[in-house]
């Protein structure tokens, strides 16, 4: 499906472009990959196009439905641990990963439009001040494609006193970066491999405007954690692991945090499930190269994703999945034990849940269980109104409220004996519970995805 077919008002006049009169095209400068594109044409993403002579962008205000997560989704463990963002997505993708998460919605051939939702910028600050949300993130498929949109609700962010977090592979040229420099807060980079064959083969990107980009945020005063999914026959090697640490420490620094995140099966590449092994053996090289903070993502095991104190080693933010608590913390954001100035920024420990809704009846009840396989899922309201929902698990109840157009929520196994947790409503069919893959993954209600799954 191309992105004009759904042209509903939505199409506006693109940035960062020039007219090439010579080719009789315009070409797209957002990206490295620099399109040259003639009347009538897209550009590689699919959603930016040639209209008579100007390039134009096709998916403003259209993604995927707003989910309300936890930072630590993100890849983000040194700002604000715990609290609670509003994740949102584009369509199209300036990459192609054959290893995608989100190919549904990232490669715009096979997009479903009943899956999109046509937002606003004021509407998105609605839905987060609303419900009470501190920080909106730009994720899933990776917002450079989306950069307009971002940058204009991203603006009324900043009015609003919100803060913005971009999720991204970074594949920009350095002008529209050092515009996002002005008004995001938090940038959380997927570093796919300092392989550059690697990135040509399976990402159809380069390696180096990457890693200029990365020297470019470093540069400025956001805050950078870097990611970097493990694909298992691709970059799980140990020297893989070493080379990511090595130019980390050499060129950014010691401090800044890096994730090793396990990867799943999906699009075009179907080796198994990053062993644990091989994540595990890669965080142990990374720290012998002298990262101080390391962290595995998508395992959902003790003391994998802990903050430590560098200088006495006490326990300081313990997680599990997407729980986490305050274990060593003073207000001051020092290590209790010794003092220390820790690495966070910020210690709001904000939960997801919130109070028990008066006069609300939970008359309707479903368990999921987890399995090796699925730790995480989407609850996804039906109704299109205010849904109310309660959960039951290790024995503990929690509630949680979806309003003001937010369709979406996340939860995670919360500990290793967890193994299922029940969730009740008013009325159970007002309600989806779908399988999240892993946390960067965003399943679409559409038949390219095993509706089985699906409880309803």
């Amino acid at each position: 499906m191309l992105m004009r077919e759904i042209n509903n008002g939505n199409r506006r006049i693109a940035k960062y472009w020039y007219k090439d009169k010579q080719k009789n095209a315009v070409v797209c400068k957002l990206s490295p990959r620099n399109c040259v594109i003639k009347d009538g044409q897209m550009g590689f993403c699919g959603v930016r196009g040639n209209v008579i002579g100007e390039l134009n962008t096709f998916n403003y205000g259209v993604g995927v439905e707003a989910t309300i997560e936890t930072i630590e989704t993100e890849a983000v463990y040194h700002f604000y641990p715990g609290t609670r963002i509003l994740s949102l997505g584009n369509v199209g993708c300036m990459m192609s990963c054959k290893f995608c998460q989100n190919w549904t919605t990232s490669q715009v051939k096979h997009l479903n439009k009943n899956n999109l939702r046509f937002y606003t910028p004021e509407e998105i600050i609605d839905m987060a001040v609303e419900n009470n949300i501190g920080v909106i993130s730009w994720t899933y498929n990776d917002p450079v494609v989306w950069h307009e949109f971002v940058m204009d609700t991203s603006k009324l962010a900043k009015s609003a006193g919100i803060k913005v977090l971009y999720k991204t592979a970074l594949y920009i040229e350095p002008e529209p970066l050092a515009e996002l420099i002005e008004v995001v807060d938090i940038f959380s980079v997927s570093l796919k491999s300092m392989n550059p064959d690697m990135y040509r083969k399976f990402t159809k990107g380069r390696l180096d405007p990457v890693l200029r980009g990365i020297l470019q945020i470093a540069k400025s005063n956001c805050h950078l954690e870097i990611s970097q999914l493990i694909v298992t026959g691709l970059n799980d090697s140990k020297e893989d692991a070493r080379k990511s640490a090595r130019w980390i420490v050499e060129n950014i620094g010691d401090h800044i945090p890096l994730h090793f995140v396990g990867y799943h099966p999906a699009y075009k590449y179907n080796k198994p499930r990053t062993p644990l092994s091989a994540l595990l053996s890669a965080r142990d090289i990374a720290k012998s190269e002298g990262i101080k903070y390391c962290y595995l993502g998508n395992v959902y095991r003790d003391d994998v994703s802990n903050t430590y104190c560098d200088k006495c080693g006490s326990l300081l933010v313990q997680r599990f999945g997407l729980t986490v608590k305050n274990a060593g913390l003073s207000e001051d954001n020092k290590c209790l034990k010794c003092g220390e100035n820790s690495p966070i920024n910020g210690i709001e420990f904000k939960s997801q849940s919130g109070l028990k809704p008066e006069g609300i009846l939970f008359n309707d009840e479903k368990s999921f269980e987890w399995s090796s396989e699925e730790n995480s899922l989407h609850i996804i309201q039906q109704r299109g109104d205010i849904i109310y929902i309660k959960v039951e698990r290790g024995g503990g109840i929690e509630y949680y409220e979806l309003n003001k157009g937010i369709e979406r929520l996340i939860l995670s196994k919360s500990g290793k004996e967890e193994k299922f947790i029940k969730i009740y409503t008013e009325n159970i069919d007002d309600i989806a519970i779908v399988p999240v893959l892993d946390r960067a993954h965003y399943p679409v209600l559409n038949d390219s995805i095993d509706k089985s799954k699906y409880i309803n």
